[in-house]
């Protein structure tokens, strides 16, 4: 089975692969097209705590980490991450703390976190106050938070380890135990008035080896109102909006905006279009903006260890910023993509394609029971896959072929960084 090469992601409302001009419009809080080119997603003053009018509230601020304390990994699961504690190091590599993927469930408008060791799913979230978000994109950190993008619009932070929850007596243990709104795991939860919103993206933050864990963390995201398209920095910590950024008028958002982004190892965010649009860099110092033509079709996106920008779909694109180069092939993927931080990139579809980063040569294919829209890969070195058609995400081990099964989600549309992998092999260069 073979989604649509437009907007797959259906409405979140029905399990339709095509694209709906009403896709979001329900979560767009009366937003209109602000007097300073901006696609003002801002709803007055710039205030994030709770009881304040604004686009960037931390409403739901859920207290950040306790002081003093750095992670515990004593709860048996979490998003995949290895912080190497006293290193100064996190990411990947070696054996894993806690381990999580998780994947938003858009018809129901919540998000699965799932071990990806035991495959058992140990929290089901909605993602936003009126259960009304459609979320599709995730991004895990460093530390194994995520944050997840609603496409009617806000973003949400849900904390890994229940020693850091604001309520941890009060937190989902399961697809059967969802609570009301706000989980007490939900960390922090910004609404933003944009009639689509797509990506979100963290940056690594600053390592603090006293506490073992990664500080100042941001969040990356952006929305559109057709015909412009913000780009916003958030407090990883707080949800405060620090920055918007309008993206100049070459970047149409033609109702989708961006539709995926990353950052790269300088924590510069890069966002790509929807079909054969631009893929466009803004710089994390200064947020200084600059766009680039898309040498072909995409869907998904990802940046590869060697700060390269991907774009993927049936073919793919690799964008060389240093050199200002692309190059392309065919290679029949489908959906999303992710480095695998070794030599090649994996591609969705069925049979998902693996492809060597260097060469654009398809060197390897995984057969899945049905197709994956997205693909991650988990800090064991699997390669998972939501198969959104069929309300399960597949772990497959890409030395044997081995698939071992996740049932029972609800259009489980996720095809970004699941689980930090992505995050945590950036600026980790080959050779």
């Amino acid at each position: 089975m073979r989604a649509s090469a437009e907007e797959g992601e259906a409405s979140g409302i029905s399990a339709s692969a095509s694209a709906s001009a009403t896709d979001g419009a329900t979560g767009t809080d009366g937003a209109t097209d602000s007097a300073s080119a901006s696609a003002s997603a801002t709803q007055g003053s710039a205030s994030a705590t709770m009881g304040s009018a604004s686009a960037a509230t931390e409403a739901d601020s859920g207290n950040s980490n306790s002081a003093g304390e750095g992670p515990k990994f004593d709860l048996g699961a979490q998003p995949d991450v290895d912080l190497h504690c006293g290193t100064g190091k996190g990411g990947g590599g070696g054996g894993t703390d806690f381990s999580y993927i998780w994947i938003a469930n858009s018809n129901e408008s919540t998000v699965s976190k799932i071990n990806t060791e035991t495959l058992v799913e140990e929290g089901r979230y909605i993602t936003r106050p009126d259960s009304n978000g459609n979320p599709s994109r995730t991004s895990v950190n460093l530390n194994g938070d995520m944050a997840i993008g609603n496409r009617n619009g806000g973003v949400t932070m849900i904390y890994a380890l229940h020693d850091n929850c604001p309520d941890a007596s009060n937190t989902s243990s399961g697809a059967g135990d969802v609570k009301p709104w706000p989980d007490g795991c939900v960390g922090w939860h910004t609404p933003m008035a944009y009639v689509s919103q797509r990506p979100v993206a963290w940056t690594t933050g600053v390592w603090n080896d006293q506490l073992c864990r990664w500080d100042d963390t941001k969040v990356w995201t952006s929305g559109a109102n057709d015909p412009l398209i913000d780009v916003v920095l958030l407090d990883g910590e707080t949800g405060t909006v620090e920055q918007t950024v309008p993206l100049p008028p070459e970047v149409i958002a033609g109702y989708y905006g961006i539709y995926g982004g990353a950052v790269n190892s300088d924590n510069d965010f890069w966002g790509s279009q929807l079909g054969q649009g631009h893929i466009v860099r803004v710089d994390f110092a200064n947020y200084d903006v600059e766009t680039f033509p898309m040498a072909t079709s995409g869907y998904g996106m990802a940046v590869d260890r060697n700060d390269r920008v991907w774009t993927c779909s049936y073919e793919v694109g690799r964008y060389d910023y240093d050199a200002g180069t692309w190059q392309t092939a065919q290679v029949g993927g489908g959906g999303g993509c992710m480095p695998d931080g070794q030599d090649l990139i994996w591609l969705a579809n069925d049979p998902m394609v693996g492809v060597d980063i260097e060469t654009l040569a398809v060197v390897q294919s995984l057969d899945v029971p049905n197709y994956v829209h997205g693909v991650s890969i988990d800090f064991n070195g699997y390669v998972w896959g939501p198969a959104i058609y069929n309300n399960e995400a597949y772990r497959v081990d890409p030395a044997t072929g081995q698939v071992d099964v996740v049932p029972g989600l609800n259009f489980p549309y996720t095809y970004s960084d699941m689980t930090g992998f992505g995050l945590s092999q950036v600026g980790n260069p080959s050779g």
